[in-house]
């Protein structure tokens, strides 16, 4: 009898073991299914997040390619009107200079006949040097002033020499002795290098 039971515990035992086993098992597999389950939503976690930064870059890329294309637009308008300006100053720049010179011309023809007409000699001589006066100050007012030349040191920068004379004082040396053209600047740039005559 006792046999017998010992038998009837070990089948109980074993069945036991099974349901343990199947448990443990049944246990594991939804514990896996739950780890897939979880690894499934991490992925997805990551591409919504990789997703979404990609949409932002691209938008971010669109943004500054369109405002790329506007500033390069504007530039090349800027550029084009510039240009523009530029012929229009060229072409019409001296308009004011040349009106100017018009009126000078106008005093020319004034003198030119009273010249004709008038025998007084030193009244001729004044009216022309009014006019000279006129013409000197209407080139001051544009910028234009005459460079000062005889007795300065010759500079090849400043002045064009056209010969050498011996100097007849010692002090002449070096120096400019005669001025055979006037030279003259434009706002400190030489515009025509007065041609002179230097002492050795």
């Amino acid at each position: 009898m006792k046999r017998g039971t010992g038998q009837h515990d070990s089948a109980k035992d074993s069945e036991k073991d099974i349901k343990d086993n199947l448990t443990e098992n049944s246990d594991n597999s939804a514990k896996e299914e739950v780890n897939k389950d979880s690894g499934k939503q991490e992925d997805i976690d990551e591409y919504t997040k990789l997703k979404s930064e990609y949409d932002e870059l691209q938008k971010s890329h669109e943004d500054l390619n369109d405002s790329f294309l506007r500033l390069n637009a504007e530039f090349d308008n800027f550029r084009k009107r510039t240009i523009k300006e530029k012929a229009e100053i060229i072409k019409n720049g001296g308009e004011r200079v040349l009106l100017n010179i018009i009126s000078l011309v106008d005093d020319f023809e004034r003198a030119l006949d009273s010249l004709h007409q008038s025998e007084d000699k030193d009244a001729m001589l004044e009216g022309m040097d009014l006019i000279y006066s006129k013409f000197i100050s209407f080139l001051k007012q544009n910028g234009v002033e005459e460079i000062e030349s005889v007795g300065m040191p010759f500079d090849a920068d400043t002045f064009e020499a056209v010969t050498t004379v011996p100097a007849q004082d010692e002090s002449q040396k070096g120096k400019v002795i005669d001025c055979i053209q006037k030279g003259y600047k434009l706002n400190d740039k030489i515009i025509r290098f007065p041609k002179v005559v230097v002492g050795e």
